[in-house]
């Protein structure tokens, strides 16, 4: 049975967003938190947690525990102390996976939503979406990423918004980031966003701009062309030792959603005078 509704739930206080403090690694305190939450708040026992784990880890269980406790979440702890830390968040994703069949499929919305509280307030920087992980950024850029996916939506930008989905995925490997690919998925989706506001399906980005001098309003429209550029230094026509850093791509990932969204705007603004 679920916990009934703590406290700070009840009357919505909730701990302060701290800054991102950890993505590549999973320290102690994560992991015995992400368990502890698992068995207290939801309820979960050893012998079932032990089974995900195992899965996740790729170990077998020891066929000499028993009893629940102590012996079976002892090994549970053991478990997730000696796993490398990106399978810790494998746990996460495949007890999610595990949780979504009945017939409980509840708890694992809740304990996506757990899993979201806690990264929040310890500074991980991952997020659960639809059971998966993806890289979480600062609140201002998950903002501009989340509304981004929402105007690319449509039909027409549906390659845009899948662009867009592989650019963030891209953030989020694991054990390591694919930063170029991030790069250039982000700038793609800004590419096919401005092929459909301009109505011109095979041109670049870099000739849309200067074909199309009020595509974007001024001094924006040369940002936009320097992002071009640089795009193509780092995620197209790559020099050697020129990988772009972290924060680098998710500035240009963060800049393409603005602009993606920014278009889209237009191109539903367009059709609507269209019709009338």
């Amino acid at each position: 049975m679920v916990a009934a509704q703590r406290f700070s739930d009840r009357h919505r206080y909730g701990e302060v967003a701290v800054p991102i403090r950890i993505r590549t690694d999973a320290p102690p305190e994560v992991r015995h938190t992400l368990l502890a939450l698992a068995e207290g708040e939801l309820g979960l026992r050893p012998r079932y947690l032990r089974s995900i784990l195992c899965a996740a880890f790729r170990k077998m269980a020891d066929p000499e525990n028993w009893s629940e406790y102590p012996n079976m979440w002892d090994e549970c702890r053991s478990l997730i102390d000696n796993a490398p830390w990106y399978r810790v968040y494998d746990f996460v994703e495949l007890l999610h996976e595990r949780l979504s069949t009945p017939p409980e499929p509840d708890k694992a919305e809740r304990w996506q939503q757990l899993v979201n509280e806690y990264f929040v307030e310890a500074g991980v920087g991952w997020r659960m979406a639809g059971g998966h992980l993806e890289a979480r950024g600062t609140e201002p850029l998950q903002s501009i990423l989340d509304a981004a996916r929402v105007s690319l939506q449509g039909e027409k930008t549906m390659t845009a918004a899948q662009e867009i989905g592989e650019a963030i995925r891209d953030l989020s490997r694991r054990p390591s980031p694919d930063l170029t690919g991030a790069v250039q998925h982000a700038m793609a989706a800004l590419e096919c966003t401005a092929r459909q506001a301009v109505g011109d399906p095979r041109a670049t980005l870099g000739e849309i701009t200067k074909r199309s001098p009020n595509l974007f309003p001024r001094p924006i429209d040369e940002a936009i062309s320097k992002i071009w550029g640089f795009a193509s230094e780092v995620g197209r026509h790559l020099q050697e030792g020129r990988t772009p850093e972290r924060a680098e791509a998710e500035l240009t990932v963060g800049i393409s959603a603005v602009a993606c969204s920014y278009l889209c705007s237009k191109i539903g603004d367009d059709s609507q005078r269209s019709e009338s």
